[in-house]
């Protein structure tokens, strides 16, 4: 059994050529024991993920790609509410700190944003500071730290993965398998070229390494998987899949505390404010004003008050 920890949708823009309910659908139908949705910088696909995972009786694990700006790759995973509620944090901040489309998260961020997550770490090299950066994590996120491998048969793979194994064994930190998802399915290979050459804004003729060299980047058979990753690295998904327990189910819209003083409530507040609002504008006192007026400058307040708290309730 198999569960896939780092796939993409096309809500990761230009990356993904597959829709989060394919994805999940896909992974029911291959026998799949969980999937997680991890589009970069965003939770945009989880709903529409959730409500095909519920369908299809599949366990769904929530998360997100990270490109920090220190070059580190991660996935982060929420096994818990907190958890879930520290990434939709650190992926607010990381994009309103940015242009639009954009996003900026550093380690830093990270280590004191993200204390709850579980963090799978995809390195690109094996060089002396990645090295050091494995360290880092290993040593400020104990416990909760993973060393990803994704074998997607484009050459020399066996002598990378020996290289990351003792790159994981220096560092005592366990390793899995991911298989760094972007289709459910080979078949949409040409799509996602032709959605790379979108983003680097060029033909497919002309993409050359920057489009995927084949289609080993989709949900492949629990055949193909035993038969490319140990045992063990399979197994340790199925670990990481039971500490992820957090479903969107557990969310509730919560209203938010009145924004008034002690001793009011909305429409005592606003009573109070209307009244010394008249008095400053007119010292004589309303009797003096005419009601035509009066009326139109209270009701103003409650078609104030009445659209608050709309959206409020309905977040619309």
């Amino acid at each position: 059994m198999y569960a896939e920890l780092h796939c993409l949708s096309n809500f990761s823009f230009q990356r993904g050529a597959s829709h989060p309910r394919e994805l999940v659908l896909r992974a029911a139908e291959l026998g799949y024991s969980a999937i997680a949705i991890t589009d970069e910088c965003s939770l945009a696909g989880v709903v529409k993920a959730h409500v095909a995972a519920r369908e299809a009786g599949i366990h769904l694990i929530i998360g997100s790609e990270l490109n920090l700006e220190e070059g580190i790759r991660l996935v982060a995973l929420a096994p818990c509410r907190t958890a879930y509620g520290e990434l939709s944090g650190l992926i607010s901040m990381a994009r309103r700190r940015s242009p639009k489309g954009e996003y900026r998260v550093s380690l830093r961020d990270v280590i004191f944003h993200l204390k709850r997550c579980l963090l799978v770490w995809l390195p690109r090299d094996h060089s002396d500071t990645t090295c050091a950066y494995g360290a880092q994590l290993r040593r400020l996120c104990r416990d909760r730290v993973w060393l990803g491998v994704s074998h997607l048969r484009r050459g020399s793979e066996a002598r990378r993965y020996l290289r990351y194994l003792a790159m994981a064994k220096t560092l005592d930190i366990p390793m899995l398998a991911c298989g760094d998802v972007q289709m459910h399915h080979p078949r949409r290979k040409p799509l996602h070229d032709v959605l790379t050459a979108i983003r680097f804004n060029t033909s497919i003729d002309q993409l050359g390494r920057r489009r995927l060299s084949n289609s080993q980047q989709h949900l492949r058979s629990l055949d193909q998987l035993q038969r490319l990753y140990p045992a063990a690295l399979l197994q340790q998904t199925l670990a990481v899949a039971a500490r992820c327990r957090f479903s969107l189910d557990e969310l509730r819209y919560e209203y938010p505390e009145e924004v008034v003083p002690e001793g009011h409530d909305a429409n005592s507040w606003l009573r109070e404010l209307v009244t010394e609002g008249c008095l400053l504008r007119w010292p004589e006192g309303p009797a003096n004003v005419d009601w035509g007026v009066w009326l139109l400058v209270y009701g103003g307040y409650l078609y104030v008050l009445a659209a608050a708290l709309f959206y409020a309730r309905t977040g619309r």
